[in-house]
């Protein structure tokens, strides 16, 4: 009998328990974190602690002993953990976003993985780099794949690609390769999420199962196996607007956690022996950054709560709905790293020494913003030309 079938009845986490069991790991993962930024790596015990929390199988399956629950939730606690570290939260969001991935693909696939280990964790590099061939029963794979986070910690991978035939692409295609079968390259030496891990892989005329591998036009169409076969409306959320609030999570979570930093490191602090608490441009500058950054958590999560109460009702969200969604996940970005630059102006010079949390948090916070996926002009132009045609038809 497969894994999966023994688990799935399993009783499945509520939010509020996600939620207070991410909140009780902040501690931790804030002691971890100048460890995990100097390492490039998250460290194994926070992996352990993931899994062991549950915190990995929020969007997974029930069907593997997963949860189901809303994008909405993978947020929340996401923005919960990146409070104590961004890197950490960010290894957290792409190994417990991936389950949705992997759903996606053949039952075929998901019983070889997760019927043998339904904790088995998957990292991704969805830009199509590789190429494939076709052979009997599946692809020959190559391809060179960067930012593909957390991967030291993966047991498998999902590389994007195209199918070549004769010189020329001909179809636009996933699969999914043991991570033993591919070289991880030591690529990872950055400014901001240097804790990430987020390095490159290659794969070299590697066999991937027909079973193994997904069409990218049924993908984006919503009609890949995973999505035909599951009910569960996180199983429906539609891929590429939206869904970018996972890295604004990240962004959001951060500068939560800069903000309750800089209030302890100031109360206490000195400017050439005076206290500063006093200093009305430094307490208005407070009001002003917490504003923004709730007003960051507010916009951002509104718009995936939105988006997943439709599917909950069995409604497909419009092409509109994604380009808000967008749109607010990049405008959340400018705020949350606004308020951030504007409190790390006022810290003081001793906010720069390499042992104070301010100066990580700030730069992570920018890591986080600087994903492609929550570009604000880019955001912004896709909302516009979308409320545009829609007002032309009306």
């Amino acid at each position: 009998m497969l894994q999966s079938l023994k688990t799935a009845s399993a009783p499945a986490l509520t939010r509020e328990e996600l939620i207070a069991r991410a909140e009780s790991l902040i501690p931790q993962l804030a002691a971890r974190s100048a460890a995990c930024e100097a390492a490039g790596i998250a460290p194994r015990e926070t992996i352990d602690d993931y899994v062991q929390q549950g915190l990995l199988r929020i969007c997974q399956p029930a069907r593997y002993g997963g949860y189901e629950l809303g994008y909405d939730v993978l947020c929340e606690v996401i923005q919960t953990l990146a409070r104590g570290c961004g890197s950490q939260a960010w290894v957290h969001m792409v190994l417990a976003d991936n389950p949705l991935k992997l759903a996606a693909f053949s039952l075929d696939a998901q019983d070889e993985i997760w019927g043998q280990d339904s904790t088995a964790r998957i990292c991704v590099a969805i830009a199509a780099n590789g190429k494939a061939k076709r052979v009997p029963g599946g692809l020959v794979w190559n391809g060179l794949h960067p930012f593909s986070s957390g991967i030291d910690h993966a047991d498998w991978v999902i590389c994007g690609g195209n199918i070549i035939e004769d010189g020329k692409v001909v179809e636009g295609c996933f699969s999914v390769i043991p991570t033993h079968e591919v070289e991880i390259l030591d690529d990872w030496h950055t400014v901001g999420l240097a804790g990430t891990g987020s390095k490159s892989f290659r794969v070299k005329d590697v066999f991937v199962p027909e079973h193994r591998t997904l069409s990218k036009r049924d993908y984006d169409a919503g009609t890949s196996p995973g999505t035909l076969y599951y009910t569960a409306p996180v199983t429906k959320l539609p891929r590429g607007g939206v869904s970018a609030v996972t890295y604004t999570s990240v962004c959001v979570g951060v500068a939560e956690g800069f903000l309750n930093n800089y209030l302890d490191f100031t109360a206490t602090r000195k400017s050439r022996g005076a206290s500063v608490i006093d200093k009305p441009g430094l307490q208005m500058g407070i009001g002003e950054a917490s504003a923004q950054i709730e007003a960051a958590s507010r916009l951002y999560l509104g718009a995936v709560r939105e988006t997943m109460q439709m599917l909950e009702r069995g409604q497909t969200p419009s092409a509109m709905m994604g380009a808000q969604g967008k749109r607010n996940a990049a405008y959340a970005c400018q705020l949350a790293t606004g308020a951030v630059q504007k409190l790390f102006n006022q810290a003081g010079g001793t906010a720069l020494y390499t042992d104070n949390a301010l100066q990580r948090q700030f730069r992570d916070c920018y890591g986080a913003a600087a994903h492609y996926s929550v570009t604000w002009d880019t955001a912004a132009m896709e909302y516009g030309k979308a409320a545009l045609s829609q007002a032309a038809k009306n």
